[in-house]
């Protein structure tokens, strides 16, 4: 695995605009290693999964009785799974960036919070719509960063990530969102906002780094494949989960530091 330490373009670029694309960070090797044990719990489905018919967006199943219902979206708590996932969310680079972009000594994984990987089918595969992770999340400050690793190569075709740069600087008033918490893209005040979203076109083994405030959205899977991207997410460890909500449930993992 690749050591990559932070170049001070690099984090600059994170900080303007809120993410930032680290090439190469996996051999070839190792993404098949990883696509071949993400594959062995996905047929058969070992849960516990998301599905598409459960979140109910843009595209997806109406129910799971209807044919592609129990099409999965993401499998859930990626890091208990097996090792080859536990050692990427430990990968030896987060310990480094995650000290500099997080501003801390101490990195933690959330295994609340993504700790999954990102299931996207074709055929069944659902549009999200513009969102910012941390309107889910609860912690002491909204300061989070998220690990998107692409272990196959990812671009608008089948449904990569999207991203509005430098949204996760704006202040957005609650009128501006539906009742689940999306952008509302009828609203004149959210049109530049969208307009200039770019797409994050990922090779295999590129990892993407973004903030929680980032607002972010993802397209359907129109190609023949299934995409594959094992997300984590993690914080500062004085950075803490609110009592009694759901970024609370599980507790998190210190980083492993980088020798």
């Amino acid at each position: 695995m690749s050591t990559h330490t932070p170049e001070r373009d690099q984090v600059e670029q994170f900080q303007s605009a809120g993410f930032v694309v680290l090439p190469g960070i996996l051999s070839a090797q190792e993404c098949g290693q990883l696509r071949q044990a993400v594959q062995t719990d996905l047929d058969p489905l070992v849960g516990p999964a998301e599905f598409e018919a459960d979140v109910g967006y843009p595209g997806a199943p109406a129910n799971r009785d209807v044919s592609g219902g129990d099409t999965p979206r993401r499998l859930l708590h990626a890091y208990a799974r097996n090792d080859s996932l536990k050692s990427l969310a430990q990968h030896p680079l987060l310990d480094a960036w995650l000290r500099v972009l997080l501003d801390c000594a101490r990195p933690m994984l959330s295994q609340c919070h993504h700790n999954c990987v990102m299931t996207k089918h074709p055929g069944y595969s659902s549009a999200t719509l513009w969102h910012q992770d941390i309107r889910y999340w609860s912690f002491d400050r909204p300061e989070l960063i998220s690990a998107w690793f692409a272990l196959g190569d990812e671009d608008a075709s089948n449904g990569a990530l999207q991203v509005i740069p430098s949204s996760h600087k704006q202040s957005i008033d609650r009128g501006r969102l539906d009742s689940a918490l999306f952008l509302r893209p009828e609203l004149a005040a959210n049109r530049p906002l969208i307009e200039s979203a770019q797409v994050v076109n990922l090779k295999a083994g590129d990892l993407l780094l973004f903030h929680c405030r980032l607002f972010h959205a993802a397209g359907q899977n129109q190609s023949q494949q299934v995409k594959l991207s094992p997300v984590f997410t993690y914080h500062a460890e004085d950075n803490l989960p609110i009592p009694g909500t759901r970024s609370e449930r599980l507790p998190s993992i210190a980083v492993e530091r980088m020798e």
